[in-house]
């Protein structure tokens, strides 16, 4: 047998008989991954579904608007297109700033660009659903539309007149919704506005009959198309107050809605990947015993340290690149969501050879940094020792043993059980403190006000990028929850399983199942309470590095109760594996010790 396959059988063996660990370990790397996935790849993907959707849309390299009308302003905007960069244009065309109201009374702020029946060969926007506009209807923005709840066949409101919604379109000469006005009316600030499209005569009209503000447009193509920056400078002294947007600022736009999305995903990662550590290690140290008497057999049948170190680290670099298998998928069919949550743009999305690679180093830097010291201690002790060792042995104190003998049962198993392995009590405070920074940072985000989409600024129409953020934290902190509660189930059976012959003497000497329950409890939940009081003022502190300056704060009870509900539920956590650890029969359990 070679060691390959004998690599391979005896991993493929480990896994059988640790079942539970190995789908842990698997669930942890693939959630981790998976969010930092998400997290890296999104200003890529934002601009691949731009590129996307200007090459389907021939859109613009630069769009000049002027809130000036008339015949001087139109001429000026023509005159543009004789600068011999330009290559192509398309315009002058009228922007009307109107408001648009659906049946259902919902009300937003909308600019209706009037163009031909027929599309020109510049600025072409892409119908998904219906047909181009027709004398007496107009086509509505996707993103808008999806916003509106607004399909063909519809009908609504603009500036008081009733219009058939003839089609759904998607353009990249405007930012996805809700930023469409571009300038708002002569030129001044826009508000939250969605894009319609209607005949020119029916622009024309809409704007005479209710003396709407306009804006006059054109769009230009140039030779280079990255040379847009020095024609707005040739263009900057013109004698009419005009605003050139190129296509690099709308790029830019479309990624304000994703401003917070990629630290969420990238800390979210980051606190997945340090919980995924945390209660992988937590395994390997239970299991430090077992696999270092497996390394003596190992050795006794003249395996090398390298062989050991191989067969040691195998199971769980296998389970961590399957886990980062899974998580590249599930980012890889989630990212599109993610990345344009407005439905302004098309295309495919993918993920980029650094993102991959960075999702790959986290994965085997979990594997590693949980299993490496259970594996360097298995090599490094002798053979003899090996196969003979046996569980820790506490050092002997006598001043604290007669200062705990004055407490209650319970609480001594407590904190006997936590002064063995400080190492796990620590581990239990941070993976405690990581979910608590988790659900103080989502509170505090909740506790934002946001401004809707709305004429007026209520939530006629949601916040796009409220709802986006609210719902990617939600997210994230329900993954980190899961997790810890893994965490905190493992903890408390490996501790159970470590201290089971303690706990049996304990019963032994008068304890009740009661009381070894209450003190593997109590192990887990003084850690628990230490990283509940760490982790409260880190999740405020976290959101602050995001938030804006005048940033409103949740109420402090909402805060404090956080912090005690994850206490009881570690609590509740640790009750059942407790229980279920206390019941085993004394005679049976030392029976097994001293097999």
């Amino acid at each position: 047998m070679g060691p390959t396959v004998l690599v391979v059988r005896l991993a493929l063996a480990d896994m059988r008989r640790h079942k539970i660990q190995a789908a842990m370990l698997l669930l942890a790397v693939t959630v981790a991954t998976a969010t930092m996935t998400l997290g890296l790849s999104l200003r890529g993907v934002n601009d691949a579904l731009y590129e996307q959707t200007r090459a389907a849309t021939a859109g613009p390299d630069l769009v000049a608007l002027s809130g000036e009308t008339g015949p001087a302003a139109t001429s000026a905007l023509a005159s543009l297109a004789d600068d011999p960069e330009v290559t192509a244009h398309h315009g002058p065309y009228r922007i009307v700033y109107a408001d648009l109201t659906t049946r259902d009374s919902t009300s937003s702020p909308v600019v209706v660009h009037g163009f031909a029946e027929t599309p020109g060969a510049l600025n072409r926007p892409l119908v998904t659903s219906g047909h181009w506009v027709r004398p007496g209807g107009t086509v509505l923005e996707r993103g808008f539309a999806t916003a509106l709840g607004a399909g063909v066949g519809d009908h609504v409101t603009i500036a008081g007149r009733s219009y058939p919604v003839v089609g759904i379109a998607v353009t990249a000469a405007t930012s996805i919704y809700p930023w469409a006005a571009q300038i708002g009316p002569y030129g001044g600030p826009s508000d939250y506005t969605g894009l319609a499209w209607m005949t020119r005569a029916d622009a024309r009209a809409l704007a005479s009959s209710r003396d709407l503000p306009v804006t006059t447009a054109l769009d230009l193509k140039l030779r280079d198309p990255d040379a847009t920056g020095a024609f707005i400078d040739a263009h900057r002294a013109s004698t009419l107050r005009m605003n050139l947007r190129s296509w690099q600022s709308t790029a830019e736009q479309d990624m304000v809605i994703l401003r917070n999305t990629q630290p969420i995903l990238v800390i979210g990662s980051w606190l997945l990947g340090f919980l995924a550590v945390t209660g992988v290690a937590a395994l390997a140290a239970g299991r430090a015993v077992e696999q270092t008497r497996r390394a003596g057999l190992l050795k006794a049948v003249g395996a090398t340290p390298g062989l050991i170190a191989t067969v040691l680290l195998t199971e769980y670099l296998a389970l961590a690149l399957i886990g980062d298998a899974l998580g590249l998928v599930i980012a890889r069919l989630t990212v599109p969501a993610a990345a344009s949550p407005t439905a302004s743009r098309i295309g495919a999305a993918g993920l980029t050879g650094p993102t991959v690679a960075a999702a790959t180093v986290l994965a085997v830097a979990v594997a590693v940094l949980s299993t490496l010291r259970p594996t360097l201690r298995a090599m490094r002790t002798a053979t003899v020792t090996a196969l003979t060792t046996t569980a820790h042995q506490p050092r002997h104190r006598p001043r604290l043993t007669a200062l705990s003998a004055l407490l209650p049962t319970p609480l001594l198993l407590g904190l006997r059980l936590t002064a063995r392995r400080p190492g796990r009590a620590v581990l239990q405070a941070c993976s405690t403190a990581t979910t608590v920074t988790a659900i103080v940072a989502l509170l505090t985000l909740h506790a934002q006000p946001e401004r809707g989409y709305g004429l007026d600024g209520s939530s006629v129409l949601p916040n796009l990028r409220g709802e986006h953020d609210r719902g990617l934290m939600l997210a994230v902190t329900a993954l980190l929850i899961a997790l810890a509660v893994v965490n905190t189930l493992t903890f408390t059976w490996t501790t159970a399983m470590e201290a089971r012959a303690n706990m049996a003497i304990a019963r032994t000497l008068g304890a009740t199942p009661g009381q070894i329950t209450a003190g593997l409890s109590l192990a887990q939940l003084l850690p628990a309470l230490l990283g509940a009081a760490i982790g409260t003022p880190l999740g405020a502190g976290l959101l602050s590095l995001l938030a804006a300056p005048n940033a409103v704060e949740p109420p402090s009870s909402r805060l404090l109760a956080a912090a005690l509900a994850t206490v009881l539920a570690t609590a509740a956590l640790t009750a059942l594996p407790a229980r279920l650890a206390a019941r085993v029969p004394v005679a049976q359990t030392l029976s097994a010790e001293t097999a």
